[in-house]
């Protein structure tokens, strides 16, 4: 297995539990990966303080870019990085990614994993959705992108907040590639 260049942008919707258990996986999945390259939005650090009680995005062991860092490397197609993962991704996000807007690094590393036709994933984490935000999700869709809706799984009876969202981010490192251990659905498993 080739190791991966990933990308991961943080918004601020609510759930930043779930790029914390995301960056967390992937400092267990280091073997896979090459570089990972990370960038905020300008409300995700808020969010995280007030939903996780912690600054720990001060300490990540990946590159962070400046939101408005357009000579980052991801900014260009010619990096050849395979994945973005926006966890979790705000509606205002995925509006301007499903029409194209790169105003920010964000959104411009979306625009280029698209037209390279790279994995982009989507984590959305709103309810309800108006007709506009299922528009944008057939958009990216349609355009190559991938929806994954922060719904996590219960039937591996987590048994606290972060095994509920690894349920999650655990989904969609397999949509990404990675080989991980993860709970698995099977006849066998649930007898």
């Amino acid at each position: 297995m080739s190791k991966k260049k990933v990308v991961v942008g943080v918004t601020g919707a609510s759930g930043a539990i779930y790029a914390k258990v995301l960056f967390d996986r992937l400092v267990e999945l280091d073997a896979q990966t090459r570089d990972v390259g990370v960038v905020f939005s300008s409300n995700a650090r808020e969010v995280w303080k007030l939903e996780l009680g912690n600054s720990d995005f001060e300490k990540l062991p990946f590159k962070v870019y400046s939101a408005n860092d357009f000579m980052a490397p991801f900014a260009s197609g010619s990096a050849k990085y395979d994945t973005m993962i926006v966890a979790p991704c705000s509606m205002g996000t995925m509006a301007r990614i499903a029409t194209g807007v790169s105003n920010d690094l964000m959104t411009r590393a979306a625009d280029v994993i698209l037209k390279e036709r790279r994995k982009l994933i989507l984590i959305p984490r709103d309810t309800p959705l108006s007709l506009i935000h299922i528009n944008n999700m057939k958009t990216i869709t349609e355009a190559g992108g991938i929806i994954a809706p922060a719904s996590p799984s219960f039937y591996s009876n987590p048994k606290d907040f972060e095994a509920l969202a690894k349920t999650v981010v655990d989904r969609v490192l397999d949509l990404a590639g990675f080989d991980l251990d993860s709970f698995r659905w099977s006849d066998k498993e649930n007898q």
